[in-house]
């Protein structure tokens, strides 16, 4: 990427709350590392926390991607380009360095989504994702991957996979379309995608759908669409009966 990385493990505290706060509203997360899922699709809470960037201890506002990331208790690696500290205000020139054992290098390293399009901010930025002053809401997806710029300085496309219907018989067909969004939440349809739900898997054709067969025994499962080269998507549930 275009920027140099920290050394300086980040350390996360849970800021003390008061009972209520347990109710706090949620996004769904998900982390896509270079070759494979690191945590997710899962629910964290928005809540503000606290992280450490190289020897600081930074306050990060609740409702923003940095928060939301800090809760996927992963091993992180941040850097500050401002000045940090206990006003989640100055949080807003963090930046994630590593996430795991994946630390940028080159033209590749971390961004974030939040829906389809990517932020225009930094994660921990208290003018929210896009710079708005409207900062994360419960049930929107906060998808943070390896991003590998190409020579338009813009990332892969991140695949999203809709079912037709969310509920289908056992063992019948469902058809998938599959699309995929650039930076600005700009879609395509996406040909050769693989699309499972269960154990079986359909690969999409030139206008982006693939039939898949529901699994021979009812409950829910997840479906979701992987592509080599692209960003797999967020798993939907399907409930199969």
């Amino acid at each position: 990427m275009k920027t140099a990385a920290l050394p300086g493990v980040v350390a996360v505290a849970w800021l003390c709350a008061p009972a209520a706060a347990f109710a706090a509203p949620s996004v769904s997360l998900l982390v896509v590392g270079k070759t494979h899922v690191l945590r997710g699709p899962t629910a964290v809470p928005l809540r503000a926390t606290t992280i450490r960037a190289g020897g600081k201890r930074c306050n990060v506002l609740a409702a923003t991607p940095m928060a939301a990331l800090a809760r996927a208790r992963l091993t992180l690696r941040i850097r500050d380009l401002g000045s940090c500290g206990r006003d989640p205000r100055d949080a807003g020139a963090i930046y994630v360095a590593q996430i795991g054992a994946e630390r940028e290098a080159g033209r590749g390293g971390w961004v974030y989504k939040v829906g389809r399009r990517s932020g225009t901010t930094s994660a921990g930025d208290p003018t929210g994702p896009f710079g708005t002053g409207r900062r994360l809401r419960g049930g929107e997806r906060v998808l943070w991957f390896w991003c590998e710029l190409d020579r338009a300085d813009a990332c892969q496309r991140t695949l999203e996979a809709t079912p037709a219907v969310s509920t289908v018989t056992a063992g019948a067909p469902l058809r998938v379309t599959v699309r995929g969004y650039d930076d600005a939440g700009r879609g395509v349809p996406v040909k050769g995608a693989t699309v499972r739900l269960g154990g079986s898997s359909a690969l999409t054709g030139a206008d982006g759908v693939a039939t898949v067969t529901a699994p021979s025994t009812a409950g829910s499962f997840r479906l979701h669409a992987e592509k080599d080269g692209l960003v797999r998507s967020f798993g939907r549930l399907v409930t199969v009966r």
